[in-house]
């Protein structure tokens, strides 16, 4: 039986790793999470069948579990709306940290007395993690599906308070080793729980997607640190994925955020985008508006086009004129492209997984290098529901919140199209001053009533 259990492991961990390559790109994106899941139910199958001494073996109990569990996932997943997805990541991101949570729990309550430091060290750091884990990815579901709002939650020198609670956390982690006792434990959990709350409650903005990313890779290290706890290899493999990807993903997006990793650990960075506008106000400006007429007309006698999606474009649920957009534009031979920043959305890969919905060809989703190296050549650029992306105050207003961090650079394009239902600030909450550039044209409205109408107007030209 042993060897049955260790063959269907090694398997299972030759499908994460295989699984996880295939999630690097698009085209394969889809075979790679059907490897890796399969993995998983090897994994699950191989801890059902491993004999433990002394176990109960309560398989009608763990039936019941998992049939439950998949019966709510299943129907949580099918029913979410694209512009649901980053909250339904968050919410499942947070149960994978508050079973790392329950299991240190229960483990330290069972074996505190008789354990040994070493045992105490990998208990404390499991309950650690997966508890910061399990409530910051609980209050950045909370904040995603605007059940919370960002200034209800962060107080003044909320990094002071963070790093506080962090030391704080630290010495009772220690205390968990040294003196181990139910009091410190309950003292440790709510503690931990408040810290997890507080190092997500300053973080707003366009910064959602890094603290996502963080999170995930959290929750990687709490299942490593609980596959120690039961000396379950694959466990310990499979933590190490996704903390290692996690964190490669998080540095990636705070490069392309031009912020430091340290920032995000003190959970300080963001916490500026809500002063408002720039200072270099531009309200006493005006802008062109544009119709769908106008915006056909440029189209029909362009040679290259970018568009650049973001959430609004998710919200409206834009994709599916896009892509008709995009076909009739092809049959004139018209150069379509899709520029993605790193960030757009509201979470890692949004844009997207929003395009692959509609069969958008991979080949034409350029990444911000590679958008910012053809900009300059395209005749007419379609902004669609983004907007801090794409937000010139990042390179030329040192006042801004968002001063430094990369954006794709549309304004060099010919003409500009920016579709938004109203001139309100983008997420980040502050002013773009490319509404109001020479170049500039503002398509007022829903996304996808915008796009329907414009191809509309080319079948008539």
């Amino acid at each position: 039986m042993m060897a049955i259990v260790q063959l269907a492991y090694l398997i299972g961990a030759i499908c994460f790793i295989l699984g996880l390559r295939g999630l690097s790109h698009p085209s394969s994106a889809r075979r790679g999470n059907l490897l890796a899941a399969l993995g998983m139910t090897l994994a699950i199958l191989g801890a059902l069948l491993q004999p433990i001494a002394g176990a109960d073996n309560n398989y009608l109990w763990i039936a019941g579990a998992m049939i439950i569990g998949a019966a709510v996932g299943w129907y949580r997943s099918a029913r979410v709306e694209m512009t649901g997805m980053p909250q339904l990541v968050s919410l499942f991101n947070g149960l994978g940290g508050g079973s790392a949570m329950l299991l240190a729990l229960t483990e330290y309550l069972k074996n505190y007395q008789n354990s040994t430091a070493s045992s105490l060290a990998v208990i404390a750091f499991t309950l650690l993690v997966g508890t910061i884990s399990f409530s910051g990815s609980i209050l950045a579901y909370l904040k995603l599906d605007g059940k919370v709002r960002d200034a209800q939650v962060r107080l003044p020198a909320h990094s002071l308070i963070n790093l506080g609670l962090l030391l704080v956390s630290l010495v009772l982690t220690a205390l968990l080793v040294m003196q181990p006792s139910t009091l410190i434990l309950v003292i440790s959990l709510v503690v931990f729980l408040i810290y997890g709350f507080s190092f997500v409650a300053p973080i707003g903005g366009a910064d959602m997607p890094v603290v996502i990313s963080l999170l995930n890779s959290v929750t990687g290290l709490s299942a490593a640190t609980a596959g120690f706890l039961y000396g379950s290899q694959i466990m310990i493999l499979g933590g190490i994925l996704v903390g290692a990807s996690g964190t490669i993903l998080t540095i990636l997006m705070c490069q392309a955020m031009n912020r430091s990793l340290m920032s995000v650990i003190l959970g300080n960075f963001g916490s500026a985008a809500v002063a408002g506008a720039s200072s270099a106000d531009q309200a006493d400006q005006t802008v062109q508006s544009a119709q769908a007429m106008d915006v056909a007309i440029l189209l029909a006698y362009a040679q290259k086009v970018v568009l650049v999606p973001g959430y609004g474009m998710a919200v409206a649920q834009a994709q599916k004129q896009a892509k008709e957009l995009d076909e009739i534009l092809q049959e004139k031979d018209i150069e379509v492209y899709y520029g993605i920043h790193p960030v757009a959305g509201r979470m890692p890969g949004h844009m997207n997984v929003l395009l692959a919905e509609v069969d958008i060809d991979y080949d034409k989703l350029y990444d911000l290098d590679q958008t910012n190296a053809i900009i300059d050549e395209a005749d007419v650029v379609l902004v669609v529901g983004a907007n801090d992306v794409v937000n010139p105050s990042a390179l030329d207003d040192p006042s801004s919140s968002i001063y430094g961090m990369p954006v794709l650079e549309v304004w060099k394009a010919q003409q500009v199209i920016v579709f938004k239902r109203s001139m309100k600030p983008g997420y980040a909450g502050i002013q773009n001053p490319l509404f109001f550039k020479e170049n500039t044209k503002m398509l007022f409205g829903d996304a996808a009533d915008s796009l329907k109408q414009i191809v509309a107007e080319i079948k008539n030209l």
